[in-house]
């Protein structure tokens, strides 16, 4: 049988191209557009843009964002945050020699019962002493818990994104030893109450 009479169907020509939009606590900021021939295929999908491409700060390029398509409305895809993450380049340029990179992993949840998990660093100046580092270790804890337990989502990844957060910890922790600099540098939404999802 000749290949002639089967017609090639174009996938492409099916498709419907819809506006990606960022949460409202981001603005609702454009950040792109994504194909589908049927917008329930798009629920779940992840996006991700930087810092930058939100606030059009420069200084925000080394902040990766990652938005997972909630629900669609029309030809608009309405996103929630899903996790955020330094460039490798940038976390790459803090670390420097005789100094020490404190780390700290943390869950937390939030007053309307989001859940987090966050990848604290600080960096110190000079080299600190072990029993230094479990006390910042300490602070990191305090901080993010207690910002977690007074917040809501939408302001705890606020805060979270812009360095809200990690300037409490900087200012707190700079009494233990001299710091060069605090950051958030992971972080990944665990939990989602069943009635947001």
């Amino acid at each position: 049988m000749s290949k002639k009479g089967r017609r090639v169907k174009d996938k492409w020509r099916g498709k419907a191209w819809y506006t990606v939009v960022s949460p409202p606590y981001f603005g609702g900021v454009e950040l792109g557009a994504i194909p589908a021939d049927d917008p329930s295929k798009l629920v779940g999908r992840v996006v991700d843009a930087t810092l930058y491409d939100i606030t059009n700060d420069f200084a925000h390029q080394y902040l990766k964002m990652y938005f997972k398509v909630a629900d669609v409305e029309g030809k608009t895809a309405r996103t929630i945050f899903k996790g955020h993450e330094y460039s490798r380049d940038y976390l790459r340029s803090l670390v420097r020699r005789r100094t020490t990179r404190v780390d700290g992993i943390f869950s937390v949840t939030t007053t309307d019962g989001y859940g987090l998990r966050l990848a604290v660093s600080v960096f110190t100046l000079t080299r600190i002493k072990t029993s230094q580092e479990q006390e910042i270790r300490v602070v990191m804890r305090k901080n993010v818990e207690e910002k977690a337990l007074s917040l809501t989502f939408d302001q705890f990844v606020q805060e979270l994104v812009l360095g809200k957060i990690a300037s409490d910890v900087y200012n707190e922790a700079k009494k233990i030893a001299p710091l060069r600099h605090v950051g958030i540098r992971k972080s990944k939404l665990t939990l989602q109450p069943a009635m947001a999802s």
